[in-house]
């Protein structure tokens, strides 16, 4: 019993011992001696005692309005661009239409001027001393769709190709002598004239629907042998992603054309009415399921 007693005593006293060491010290201020206060950061430019000047913030404010001014600028001017390319895209695409519609060329060629003495004009004043390939993108369609309405006027009217060259040279008369002329790039011509095939391939339909099969063996040529000439062109174009999926449309305007003109010429006259009675521009030309019910 008395062990017993000695030991827990001795246990009281380390676990006393261990309190006093775990507990902080607080060491008494000297004396004479000022208590020690918190330090804090200043944030506020005013608590900072004679701030330097920065002589550099008024010419660096001016450049970043200046940069901005110009964004600006650039962005309304965008714009501008994108509404002129839908109005060229609007107004060619009436005068495929108005192809398809009449035989008389000559309103549609009147109608083409009007695209470029109005629209193509409003493009030309809005890119003057700028640089074509920086807006690119904002007037793109619209120049596709003009070149489209050109040529397939050129062919129907001529049976040729109507060249960057002559497209260049009519937009000549629209610019000012002081400032650079705009001329369509190679690109977008090559893009208008692969999607002539399709307004080509509805031209031959119609026209074997009319009985001219001559003149749709003559537009069979033709598309097959741009066909044929793109098929060359399109691997050395550096961009030349949306050209091989329009070469790809192009393709199947071809093949429909050829069976079409392979239909009439093995079926003859039977085969016409079997290719009007289908609504569907994307059935088989060669009318097997039409004649076999």
């Amino acid at each position: 019993m008395v062990l017993l007693r000695v030991c827990r005593h001795f246990g009281h006293l380390r676990f006393a011992s261990f309190l006093s060491m775990a507990a902080p010290q607080q060491s008494a201020p000297l004396s004479g001696s000022a208590p020690k206060r918190l330090r804090a950061m200043a944030t506020d430019a005013a608590a900072v005692p004679n701030p330097p000047a920065s002589s550099g913030c008024p010419a660096m404010k001016a450049e970043f309005a200046k940069h901005a001014e110009y964004l600006n600028t650039l962005n309304d001017k965008r714009e501008r661009l994108v509404k002129a390319s839908r109005d060229i895209t609007m107004n060619s695409k009436k005068v495929i239409f108005q192809v398809h519609r009449d035989e008389v060329l000559s309103k549609a060629e009147n109608d083409l001027a009007a695209v470029v003495n109005q629209y193509i004009a409003k493009l030309v004043k809005e890119l003057q001393g700028t640089d074509f390939w920086k807006l690119r993108r904002a007037y793109t369609f619209g120049v596709q769709e003009y070149v489209e309405a050109a040529t397939l006027c050129r062919f129907c009217k001529t049976g040729t190709l109507l060249s960057l060259a002559e497209i260049n040279d009519s937009l000549l008369a629209l610019s000012g002598q002081s400032v650079e002329p705009l001329q369509l790039n190679v690109l977008d011509y090559l893009l208008g004239v692969a999607d002539l095939s399709g307004e080509l391939m509805r031209l031959a339909i119609g026209r074997i629907s009319d009985g001219e099969v001559e003149y749709a063996k003559t537009i069979c040529a033709f598309v097959r042998d741009i066909y044929r000439e793109l098929t060359l062109v399109v691997p050395l174009m550096d961009d030349n992603s949306e050209m091989k999926k329009k070469m790809e449309v192009m393709l199947q305007s071809v093949v429909k054309i050829e069976n079409a003109c392979f239909s009439v010429h093995v079926r003859g006259s039977e085969y016409i009415p079997l290719l009007e009675s289908s609504a569907d521009p994307g059935y088989s030309y060669f009318g097997a399921p039409d004649f076999d019910q």
